[in-house]
């Protein structure tokens, strides 16, 4: 089966086409543009109408693309955006008639059980008894912990992403060393009452820790992500990020990101390895399964 998911989120949409033949997926087409919405919402509490136009439009354009690539069923999810805006209704009201297909705004634990189901579904070799799963979005940061087979048993959600912990600390680009400190106190905070069970293996899913990634490698502890921190608050954003091939929409949100995986590292006591997969992939197998048992 043919399944395309649109994924809002604070900072970019994206469309994911795949083939999905039981747990195995395969990708046919991925599509993203930055829309900073998360950005507006930090500033304003709201989204302008102008904005909600523009995400409207490319998420039309990309509910077309499916379309033509023969999806079966095509969804739009919505991550923090729709949690955070005051005018959430508007948003979704418009992304339903622009693209003509069922919205869900994903509830915090609902985002992090997909990207639990994701992340394991492309992981390399045989999985590990106990596996967490950590997606740092632009507006929150999700923690799923659980057993493959039988699926996430802990859950949690930390109401700070790397967009607003960017808004909120970090305004020097490069930042001072006091705005670091301040920064890394509300990651701190922000994870302080999170008690879960360590797992055997930590997974890391999203745009921050793919940046990460480039700078420390793909398995990286703690100390290895405030290492990239090190990195990102001595020079300006945009220098960093060409140097090391990330995008320059993300670059200024890095340096928030890397905090917040380095507080989800000594949170679980667990290094994190990129994960291929993450939210998109298991909102698509979620979709491809809800199709199955309807023509059952």
């Amino acid at each position: 089966m043919r399944v395309g998911i649109l994924d809002v989120g604070s900072n970019t949409a994206r469309l994911l086409v795949v083939e999905v033949d039981g747990g195995r997926l395969e990708p046919v087409a991925t599509e993203r543009e930055y829309l900073g919405l998360g950005a507006e919402i930090a500033e304003t509490g709201s989204l302008r109408p102008e904005t909600i136009a523009r995400t409207a439009a490319v998420c039309a354009w990309f509910a077309d693309e499916a379309r033509e690539l023969d999806a079966d069923r095509t969804k739009v999810i919505v991550t923090a955006p729709g949690r955070q805006d005051r005018a959430a209704g508007t948003l979704v009201a418009a992304l339903r008639e622009s693209t003509r297909l069922r919205v869900r705004v994903l509830e915090p634990e609902e985002e992090a059980r997909l990207a639990f189901d994701g992340a394991l579904a492309l992981l390399d070799g045989p999985a590990p008894p106990r596996v967490a799963v950590v997606d740092v979005g632009g507006g929150s940061t999700e923690l799923a912990v659980g057993c493959p087979l039988a699926g996430v048993d802990w859950v949690s959600s930390a109401n700070l992403g790397s967009l607003r912990l960017t808004r909120l600390a970090l305004p020097g680009d490069p930042p001072s060393k006091r705005e670091v400190a301040d920064a890394r106190a509300a990651a701190a905070d922000a994870f302080r009452d999170l008690r879960p069970p360590k797992p055997d293996v930590a997974l890391a899913t999203g745009g921050s820790a793919r940046a990460v990634a480039r700078l420390v490698g793909r398995i990286f502890d703690a100390d290895a992500a405030e290492a990239a921190v090190g990195i990102l608050s001595s020079r300006r954003s945009a220098k960093v990020a060409r140097g090391a091939g990330i995008d320059l929409d993300r670059a200024p949100t890095v340096l928030a990101g890397a905090l917040l995986l380095a507080e989800s590292s000594r949170t679980l006591r667990r290094p994190l390895r990129l994960a291929r997969g993450g939210l998109r992939e298991g909102a698509a197998l979620a979709l491809a399964r809800e199709s199955q048992a309807l023509a059952a």
